[in-house]
């Protein structure tokens, strides 16, 4: 009988210790970071009346008899379960989300306290505390290398207030941008300026020399690009091709003939006929059968007839001139092959027509190809040209030698480039009467008469963009005038960025990057100019303009970058800032598309960058996911200035708890594994929040009454067994 007293006493302090855990958990169902903790029943030790026998023959087995002793409170688990995530308006707030814990100290780091409740603030001296006053701990940012290193050992967090950072010089500059390859572009720029003295006495202009407004020498104009890769007004890309180009002539062909011979009528059948030799080799010839009694005005009139039915061919037409002849080649029919010389006796046959002899004996026009180099010598064959300055010297050289007729160089005619990128043509400065016409001139001087035409045969196509442009160079430029004839501009593909860097005072400096597409090579791909340029009184260059130097991109035929030089410059600020700084520049990667490429798509730059910054104070912190607190400064700069550290345990539920939100390391909870938040199994941190305590507060009410009832029942027990022992007494009286 007393043992069923000693089991209701039992029950009954089990229970009330059941109930002192869930009055904690309800007590702290507000309390930041609070897990709530589970009271583990466990029954005492039975006792034994007889114990377990084995079937034996006909005889079945008989189970242990034992009567138990009552309850007691085995264990107390602590429930690390998630808490909710509340959101704060306190950057400084921080909520673990996943499994880990705080580091915390309150003697420096010599013993580590550990917390989920993650009220944060600094204190007046810069320390990163909690509500107790403990400092948080983990690891700080590097002065030297500028990183926060996660890998070393612990300390505590510490931010002086009143923070600056100083003026960091750029290092380096990072380019990410496409430079159009394509056949229609939206941003290009003219050609510069060459300029050759109008006035030289020399037989053929100085070439290469390229100056600036200035008269300083320019290295790698882009007078010298590859016109294959150049563009019109428009933005449409010539795309020359070998052997593509253009007719051009400067002074017209004039050759009459002399007097018919024979009677008049003619007495018997007659055959006339004049051969003119074409730029490919071949021979046309326009022929005419006189017939008995003809006249010499029809063998005049039939004759010219048939000269004018191959003009189509030859570019040469006649014309009756009295009794005689003229032929003339105005070398402005593009259907015709240009390159003709009327010969000084041409075949006849039979009574014929005194010779045709030439006013000047030489070729009026020629061919102007383009080709992978430049070959502008005089002669009667093809000009071949690459480059702008090609193409102009062969224009110059044959406007001179056309002009003149006496075998010296016209000194006064010159073709030039304006700084708008233009050909200008210009005349002889003779003494005649500006509006002279061909009969006024002197041996050496004429009228100008420019005509370009389309170029084309069985093996070139016509190439109608350069055609277009040149063309506009036709006209008429009278002797003794300021006369100008001008072709379209020849444009090339350009794009340019822009990005302010630093120098070890913190002073802005900007550095501008332009680029000109000069070439393409068929098989490896195309190449751009690159100018790198600064505002004086900064210098990056050894040569003067010495606020400037000059370089070039390649790409590969995919449009990958191939290589780039400089790859880097030292620039020198010239205001009392460190002298030679090197900036590095990184356009990407050789034979990748992580930087620089050239597709046919716009030009545009999708990203620039330098690490360079000015001075600056601390104006605010956040905090992100792996816990690195992060610092705003006045110069817009934000860099990790600490970063907090977080401690896992093998048994979250061995810890101690310490009071104050605090968990201690015990022999049960295993050591701590410290790391980097959101790494081996720690869980990440969520700024401005905090977390709630894990207590469900309708399981905790619900809880209660089991307990209460369980309460109720073990004193039941006590009451009834009480009971018992009152009649047992009252059987001796």
């Amino acid at each position: 009988m007393l043992k069923s007293l000693f089991s209701g006493v039992s029950g009954l302090q089990s229970h009330q210790i059941a109930m002192d855990v869930e009055s904690n958990n309800i007590a702290n169902v507000n309390t930041i970071g609070f897990k709530y903790s589970r009271a583990n029943f466990s029954d005492l030790l039975a006792q034994t009346n007889q114990i377990a026998t084995a079937p034996q023959g006909d005889l079945g087995g008989k189970n242990n008899v034992q009567i138990g002793l009552g309850a007691t409170v085995a264990s107390i688990t602590r429930i690390h379960s998630q808490g909710s995530i509340q959101n704060t308006d306190k950057n400084t707030d921080v909520a673990i989300q996943g499994d880990g814990f705080f580091i915390l100290s309150g003697d420096d780091g010599n013993t580590y306290k550990y917390s989920r409740s993650g009220d944060f603030k600094f204190d007046a001296n810069g320390n990163f505390v909690d509500n107790n006053g403990f400092v948080i701990q983990g690891w700080l940012r590097d002065e030297i290398t500028g990183n926060v290193d996660s890998t070393a050992p612990i300390a505590s967090i510490n931010i002086p207030p009143g923070l600056t950072t100083p003026a960091e010089a750029t290092d380096n500059v990072t380019l990410k941008a496409n430079l159009n390859s394509g056949s229609n572009i939206e941003s290009s720029s003219p050609t510069y300026s060459i300029i050759n003295n109008p006035a030289s006495t020399l037989a053929v202009p100085l070439p290469g020399i390229v100056v600036d407004a200035d008269g300083n020498a320019i290295q790698n104009p882009p007078a010298f690009e590859d016109v294959g890769v150049m563009f019109n007004e428009q933005g449409e890309a010539f795309n020359l091709q070998v052997g593509q180009g253009i007719w051009a002539g400067f002074t017209p062909s004039i050759a009459n003939s002399g007097a018919l011979a024979g009677p008049d009528p003619l007495v018997a059948v007659t055959p006339y006929s004049v051969s003119f030799t074409l730029d490919d080799g071949t021979t046309a010839t326009a022929s005419y059968t006189g017939q008995i009694g003809d006249t010499k005005a029809t063998v005049l009139t039939n004759y010219i007839s048939a000269i004018n039915a191959i003009s189509n061919t030859t570019g040469i037409t006649a014309k009756l001139n009295g009794t005689t002849i003229d032929l003339e080649n105005l070398n402005n029919d593009g259907n015709a092959s240009h390159n003709i010389r009327i010969a000084a006796a041409p075949a006849q046959a039979g009574s014929a027509f005194g010779t045709f002899p030439l006013t000047d004996n030489l070729v009026t026009s020629f061919r102007y190809e383009y080709g992978q180099t430049g070959n502008s010598v005089q002669g009667t064959g093809p000009k071949t040209f690459n480059t702008i300055e090609d193409l102009r010297n062969a224009l110059q050289q044959e406007l001179q030698q056309d002009l003149d007729n006496d075998g010296t160089i016209e000194t006064g005619a010159v073709v030039e480039v304006t700084p708008e990128g233009r050909i200008i043509i210009r005349n002889g400065t003779g003494t005649v009467d500006p509006l002279g016409a061909p009969a006024n001139l002197t041996v050496d001087d004429r009228v100008v008469q420019i005509a370009v035409t389309k170029l084309s045969s069985a093996t070139v196509t016509e190439n109608v963009r350069f055609t277009e442009v040149m063309q506009s160079l036709n006209g008429t430029l009278p002797i003794g005038t300021a006369g100008t004839s001008l072709s379209q501009s020849f444009n090339a593909a350009t794009h340019s960025s822009s990005i302010d860097i630093y120098d070890s005072l913190g002073s802005k400096h900007t550095l501008r990057m332009e680029f000109r597409k000069v070439d393409v090579d068929l098989t490896t791909g195309s190449r751009w100019d690159m100018k790198l340029s600064v505002p004086e009184p900064a210098t990056i260059g050894t040569t003067a303009p010495f606020n400037e130097i000059n370089g070039q991109v390649r790409f590969n035929n995919d449009g990958s970058l191939s290589t780039y030089n400089p790859i880097n410059f030292s620039f020198t600020g010239n205001n009392g800032s460190a002298p030679d700084q090197q900036v590095r520049l990184g356009f990407g990667t050789s034979n990748a598309f992580d930087g620089m490429t050239s597709f046919d798509s716009r030009s545009a730059t999708s990203g620039i960058s330098q690490d360079g910054f000015t001075g600056g104070d601390l104006v605010g912190i956040r905090i992100d996911q792996s816990g690195t607190l992060i610092g705003s400064f006045s110069n817009g700069r934000a860099f990790g200035l600490a970063q907090i550290g977080m401690a896992k345990f093998a048994n979250n539920e061995g810890m101690s708890a310490d009071g104050g939100n605090i968990f201690l390391q015990s022999a049960n909870s295993g050591d701590p594994i410290i790391g980097e938040a959101a790494t081996a199994g720690r869980g990440f941190i969520q700024s401005a929040a905090l977390e709630a305590s894990n207590v469900d507060l309708s399981r905790s009410l619900t809880q209660l009454i089991i307990i209460q009832r369980g309460y109720q029942a073990n004193g039941k027990t006590i009451t009834t067994s009480d009971q018992l022992l009152n009649t047992l007494i009252n059987l001796k009286n």
